[in-house]
């Protein structure tokens, strides 16, 4: 199962929770602040799962991701930028996924299943 959260900002749809990294913040210091800000859980990090760095990847500039597979603790809420939450697998995945987000869940599943 994935968290996925429905963008209250532009570009409006479904998207992993994340966001920018505070100056003097440490990459995992971000995920772990932008889950409890976006959905209301803490996260024990598992692993670093890829970087993504498409120029393209978002149309509001270029930004890079590092993404990391996580295990969530509590009852994800809808919080800060996102205005629903929802659990997600493969077979039930909304239409409408911000940025190339559809791309790191895709691979995320094919490594799954590797």
């Amino acid at each position: 199962m994935i968290v996925l959260i429905e963008r209250k900002n532009e570009p409006h749809g479904w998207a992993l929770p994340g966001g920018y990294v505070d100056i003097g913040e440490t990459v995992e210091e971000a995920a772990f602040r932008e889950c409890a800000e976006e959905c209301k859980i803490e996260i024990e990090i598992v692993k670093q799962f890829h970087v993504y760095s498409d120029p393209a990847r978002d149309s509001r500039g270029h930004t890079a991701s590092v993404v990391f597979i996580a295990r969530g603790h509590g009852e994800p809420r809808a919080a800060s930028d996102a205005v629903n939450i929802g659990l997600f697998h493969q077979g039930n995945l909304p239409e409408n996924i911000c940025f190339d987000h559809r791309r790191i869940i895709n691979d995320y599943f094919l490594e799954q299943y590797r």
